[in-house]
Parts: structure tokens; sequence; C-alpha cells
């Protein structure tokens, strides 16, 4: 009866994403791995860093993910001169009242797109944190809480650097994943071209997610299965890492809970209440490619921190649920 029961809810879920990726078609144009990796990330209760050249779609996936999942959205324009106070809010002094009254920012809200993050002052970055983190803002001494679910999506360009402020190691790794979306292929383009050609109609798209089914799915990301191998074999790779030659930083040990807190999403995304080997290595990538700090070398000889994540994958491997290093 359980079984039956688990089968049923993988089924439900699986029909439910099946709309989500159709309603999704309707805007975006392929791009089903990237949503799917995004919806990971909030049913990990993660955030997720779009970064890659402009026109790619960035800014219009994330607002036809919000449509689609029938929440709160709002936007923030990263300039040099946006304030903190702009990002939280701000308490304000009613005169007919003579009290103050707290007049929410844009984070009050369940999803946030901040677009070209990294436009921004250093300051105005570092408010994000906590809400990034904790799900709450501290606003003169106290304490706002969010709402549930919360995802930060952040948008940056890889070049124009000029009057930018990258953002720190530190704070990188407080985004769950790092996803770059690159170009269409020739079919998509052309497909493109004549459904959202003249304009993106968002209001053509239906919800098929509510908070509440969102937050039914984080609570059941939680139970989903993951044999003691499996947690054997994240920490083996993380250790890896750690001691490639070519990584003078590798990743800590937040990296190896975001992987654990993902790679189960994952599988239930996948139709399964247990994590197999194949979600870890699905995983790694997006996960842990904006974690690493390559050596000098690397750069020189123009190697990426995919390229290392890829040979570390062979490096460690997992079979009859043991951890065999080669």
């Amino acid at each position: 009866m359980i079984m039956n029961t688990n089968n049923d809810m993988a089924e439900k879920l699986s029909q439910q994403l099946d709309e989500l990726w159709q309603e999704m078609g309707k805007v975006i144009i392929g791009r089903k791995k990237e949503l799917k990796l995004i919806f990971t990330a909030l049913l990990s209760q993660g955030h997720v860093l779009l970064e890659d050249l402009p026109g790619t779609g960035k800014t219009t996936m994330v607002k036809a993910f919000s449509k689609g999942l029938d929440c709160l959205f709002s936007r923030i324009q990263c300039t040099p001169d946006l304030l903190p106070s702009d990002v939280l809010g701000c308490s304000i002094f009613n005169p007919k009242t003579n009290e103050f009254y707290l007049r929410k920012g844009p984070v009050f809200t369940n999803v946030l797109l901040v677009d070209e993050i990294n436009r921004t002052l250093p300051r105005t970055q570092s408010s994000l944190l906590e809400c990034m983190e904790e799900g709450q803002v501290s606003i003169e001494g106290k304490t706002h809480f969010l709402s549930s679910p919360f995802i930060v999506l952040a948008t940056q360009n890889p070049i124009e650097m000029e009057g930018t402020f990258p953002l720190p190691e530190a704070q990188l790794d407080r985004f769950l994943m790092k996803l770059k979306l690159g170009y269409p292929i020739q079919k998509e383009e052309e497909q493109m071209l004549e459904q959202v050609g003249d304009e993106v109609p968002y209001e053509q798209i239906n919800s098929k997610f509510n908070p509440g089914d969102i937050q039914a799915l984080q609570r059941q990301c939680k139970n989903v299965h993951t044999h003691p191998s499996i947690r054997e074999y994240i920490a083996v790779l993380a250790n890896v890492t750690r001691n490639h030659s070519l990584v003078s930083v590798g990743v800590s040990p937040r990296a190896s809970k975001a992987l654990y807190k993902t790679v189960k999403a994952w599988a239930l995304l996948n139709g399964r209440n247990y994590v197999i080997p194949d979600d870890v290595k699905d995983m790694v990538k997006p996960v842990w490619n904006h974690r690493l700090i390559l050596k000098t070398e690397a750069y020189i000889n123009n190697t990426q921190p995919e390229d290392i994540l890829e040979e570390i994958l062979g490096q460690a491997s997992l079979v009859d649920e043991k951890v065999v290093r080669v």
C-alpha cells in the first residue's frame, strides 16, 4: 500500500512537471534541463546564479518560471547607486500617527530576480546574504521573516567588466548553483523567432504549482533515502577537489552539504524516493563549478572548473554501493 502511494505521488509530480514544462515552452524554447535545475534549487531551498552573455534569455527565463509557479515575483535592477535599503526596505516616519512603519523592500517575495548583481556595490550585494542563508532580514535591529518558498535568481554577464564589482568567493559560495545557458541551436532559434519574435507572451503561461505545493515537495525531499555509500561518495569527491594539483582551494563542507541536498531533490524530480550515483554525477558541475578556486597554471592552460570536476568524477567512482578510488 505504501509503495502504491509513493508511485501515485511520483506519477502526479511527473504529470505536474510535464505540464509546467509545456507552459514554459510558450515563452522559453528549449532550456528544459536548465529549468529543471532551477526547480531543483527551489526544492533544495537554495539560490541560483545565471551567468552568460547578454541576450541569452536569463531574465526571460526567470520571469516565465515565476509565472508558472503562481508565486509572488519581484525584480531588482542592480546599479552602482542601489542601496541596501532599496533591497531590504526601511522604516518610514508617518507624521499623522507619529509612528514609524516598515516599508518592505523587494526581498519580501517568493521569487526574487536580481538582475546584473555584479553592477551594484559590495555592501548592497552583501545585504542579500542574510535573506539567502536564513530566510530573514534584519532592519534597524528587528528581524523580519521572508515568505516561503523563497529563491534568489541572480544574473550577471561575464563580459563588460568595467564598472562592475565581482562577487567574492565567500558570496559565490552562498549560491547553490551557477548555470550557463549558452546559445540555442539553430532550430531552437528559428522556433524562437516564430513563436516569440514579436513579443513575449508571459500572460499565456498558466500556473501549475502554488506555494503550498512547493513547501510540500521541499518537505518530501528531506525524506528521500540516501544510502551511506552516497554520502561517502560525496565526501570522497570533496576531498579530491582539495588535493587536486590545479586547485588552489577545494570545495567547502557547505558545498558538500549543498550537493547532498540537491541530489535528493533531483532524485525526487526524476520519480524516485532514493538517490543513485548518477544523481551525484548530474549535480556535481552545477553545484560545485563556482566553488573551486584554480591555480594560475590552470588559467594559463585554459582549464575550466567543469574540466576539473569531469576529471575528478573519473578518479572516484561508486561501484556496488562501495566508493572506489581509481
